[in-house]
Parts: structure tokens; C-alpha cells; sequence
């Protein structure tokens, strides 16, 4: 069973989220990796989300930014926003994780790291390994 899930909005998302795999596959972590938009794959996400045995998702995103909130807003488990600089240096993306509404929490790292990501989603499984 794959413990993190990492879904991205596109493959030209491809150098952000290779951040995560790399730093996954460097702690021993089993993931799964994802290419789905929250805009032109939507019944495909959520067949993913509600099929999907992971603890943690990091969802990586560019320009709207839609895809971690919506991921959160389908699920109860932690969600980890990674925005991308894919235009006015990642600003759009990041403002866009961080402003969600109430009961939709997400938690967002750095414009492009998505090495940071990969790293508080092992500190979230490594609590909860521990209950």
C-alpha cells in the first residue's frame, strides 16, 4: 500500500513533483504518483480519491490552484499543497492553497518544494504510525 499519494494538476508540474518522489524514494517511502486536473479530469480524481488507500496527498499545482482544495474538500486525511511557479513566480498558486475556506483545511509548503512536501508528509505517517 503506497502510504503518500502525489497528484499533480499536469505534467509540467514534472520537475516539482519529481522533488517529492526523489526524497521519498530516498526514506523508503511507497507512494503513487498521479497526473489528474481538478478541472479536465474531475470524475477521474474523484474515483482516485474515493478508491485511494494512502494517509497523505500532495497535491501539486499550478495557476489556479484548484487541486489540493479540492482534493481536501473529498477527504478527511491530510492534504499538502505544493504551489508552482507557473506564473507571477508561483504568487496565484500559493495565495490560492492558503486561502481556503472553513472546515477545507490544507497545509502548503514553499513555491516549487516539493522536497518539503514529501518531508512533513513522512512527519505526518511517522505520527501516526506511533498511535
Amino acid at each position: 500500500m503506497a502510504l503518500i499519494s502525489i497528484i499533480a494538476g499536469s505534467t509540467s508540474d514534472k520537475e516539482v513533483f519529481e522533488k517529492a518522489e526523489k526524497v521519498l524514494k530516498e526514506n523508503n517511502i511507497d507512494y503513487d504518483l498521479q497526473i489528474l486536473s481538478a478541472h479536465r479530469d474531475p470524475e477521474k480524481l474523484d474515483k482516485y480519491i474515493e478508491s485511494c488507500d494512502s494517509l497523505v496527498y500532495i497535491a501539486v499545482a499550478g495557476l489556479s490552484a484548484a487541486l489540493p482544495g479540492v482534493i481536501a474538500s473529498k477527504t478527511d486525511k491530510p492534504v499538502i499543497g505544493v504551489p508552482v511557479s507557473a506564473k507571477l513566480g508561483g504568487l496565484d498558486a500559493l495565495l490560492s492553497i492558503v486561502q481556503m475556506p472553513p472546515r477545507v483545511p490544507v497545509a502548503c509548503v514553499g513555491i516549487d518544494r516539493g522536497d518539503n512536501a514529501a518531508y512533513l508528509a513522512i512527519k505526518i505517517i511517522n505520527l501516526l504510525k506511533k498511535k
